[in-house]
């Protein structure tokens, strides 16, 4: 499996690392390199996450992570966020 990152995702990504990045920096490149291991551990185990509650489609699951909830398609190939 591949992961494909839409821009939203990508632009969401960016504007977290913005925001923990005015009080500490390090940490936000931190909470972003975890982030990223956790999106990336769906190429091996692409059902790791639960359904999405409010829509009950079986390929659209979620991860959470902290306060952050990670939304992503499952196809037959790829993952996409």
């Amino acid at each position: 499996m591949i992961i494909k990152w839409t821009k939203e995702a990508l632009f969401n990504i960016q504007d977290i690392e913005d925001f923990i990045s005015q009080d500490n920096p390090q940490a936000a490149v931190k909470f972003i390199d975890k982030l990223i291991t956790l999106v990336e551990s769906l190429k091996d185990f692409p059902e790791k996450g639960r359904v999405v509650p409010e829509l009950s489609f079986e390929q659209i699951r979620e991860i959470i992570y902290k306060n952050y909830r990670i939304v992503y398609l499952v196809k037959k190939k790829s993952i996409e966020v």
